[in-house]
């Protein structure tokens, strides 16, 4: 195998069973080698139950945080490639057979990414608003170019890539950790520092993985007790003298809506 899914499950999610499946169905792509584990700060019934009727290897460390678990979830990989998933995602059966395709392609990558969309609790897809718009046309103006410095700066006005939808190259990123002391920039802080890093960052233009939005979310917690606001506030300050930055945040709480409830 040279490439694993290893989901991040917390609590007992509604959603968890259907994420696993949804990581299963990519092994049945020939060119996909790929296999599926669970990592788990909060072990319960719920998740041994899910582990033993899908034959998933489980692995439990103490957490305590996004970053504590999303370094823990890294460290049971024992393949060359890795995506961490979260519980409530789900991923089409293409996503593994093209992340690993790029990787293969070009041997200097760090991270390749994917386009994605958005359902709710309901399981209905949400439209694509404005903000998501924004995203995938950042994404794409940063790709048109693969020199680092024009990547930095059009990265510089947000953080367009779904952290769900990321897989990394373990072999490039052995000694990297996501920073523990954030709670809702980690993503975005690591983004960041991989881009300074020798090396490339590919984008797939392709929807290929769904990330859910729903009122139990971490986005959603982050963004209704500001935590968002204050840690997007200072991973701006790292790219623009203060007026800027008050500017782009104006923009950013006001779209940050699109991630709620409604």
């Amino acid at each position: 195998m040279e490439h694993t899914f290893v989901i991040c499950a917390y609590g007992d999610s509604p959603f968890l069973e259907a994420c696993i499946q949804s990581c299963l169905n990519q092994l049945s792509v020939k060119s996909n080698h790929s296999k599926v584990v669970l990592y788990t700060s909060t072990p319960s019934d719920q998740i041994e139950i899910l582990c033993q009727r899908y034959q998933i290897e489980l692995f439990v460390k103490r957490g305590g945080g996004i970053g504590i678990d999303w370094n823990n979830a890294l460290s049971v990989v024992d393949t060359k490639y890795a995506t961490i998933v979260h519980q409530d995602d789900l991923y089409l059966p293409e996503y593994g057979e093209a992340v690993l395709s790029e990787f293969e392609q070009q041997v200097d990558l760090n991270l390749v990414f994917t386009d994605y969309c958005e359902n709710d609790a309901q399981g209905q897809f949400r439209p694509r608003h404005l903000n998501l718009k924004i995203k995938t046309f950042g994404l794409r103006l940063m790709s048109l170019f693969q020199n680092k410095a024009y990547q930095r700066r059009i990265y510089a006005f947000g953080n367009f890539i779904c952290c769900p939808a990321v897989s990394y190259n373990l072999e490039r990123l052995s000694d990297f950790q996501f920073n523990s002391s954030l709670k809702m920039v980690v993503d975005w802080d690591a983004w960041e520092r991989i881009m300074k890093r020798q090396g490339k960052v590919k984008f797939i233009s392709k929807q290929l993985m769904v990330h859910r939005i729903h009122e139990d979310s971490e986005t959603t917690a982050n963004t209704e007790n500001q935590n968002r606001e204050v840690e997007e506030f200072m991973m701006y300050q790292r790219y623009w003298p203060k007026p800027m930055v008050k500017l782009l945040m104006k923009y950013y709480v006001k779209n940050q809506k699109a991630n709620g409830k409604t």
